[in-house]
């Protein structure tokens, strides 16, 4: 059984051979020691005190199962496409499932996608025109 107090001691090998042992499968590639100790660390308290509380694993289930469970937007579907012009160029973001695509990246938000093409915050539905008071 490995403890809490053993893992500040332990080296990479250790540490991955722990990982396999606590999840039953290897560690992500590339994942350092620093992480490795601090995943483990929680899993083992995690498992100390009982597990997750119910509602982080139903939010867990749901983002693995497809989605948050709420809509990107309810006026929005995947296929449709927001032209906002800015400083003279035009940008396109086309919806997609579970978000956005923009310069040829995914974006969970259009609000994050307004404030790298402004340099400010701006509400991304106000932005792109999609509320009462639309952008000027």
């Amino acid at each position: 059984m490995i403890r809490l107090a053993d893992l500040e001691g332990m080296d990479r090998a250790a540490l991955l051979a722990a990982w396999s042992q606590i999840f039953g499968r290897p560690a992500p590639k590339g994942i350092g020691r620093t992480c490795l100790r601090r995943f483990l660390a929680f899993e083992l308290q995690a498992r100390r005190s009982g597990g997750l509380p119910k509602q982080v694993l139903a939010a867990l289930r749901r983002d693995t199962e497809g989605g948050s469970g709420r809509s990107i937007s309810p006026n929005l579907k995947p296929g449709g496409r927001l032209l906002r012009e800015w400083n003279g160029v035009t940008h396109v973001v086309e919806v997609v499932e579970n978000g956005y695509l923009w310069n040829g990246q995914r974006w969970r938000s259009l609000s994050v996608i307004a404030r790298e093409i402004t340099g400010a915050h701006w509400s991304g539905p106000r932005f792109f025109g999609l509320n009462a008071k639309a952008a000027s």
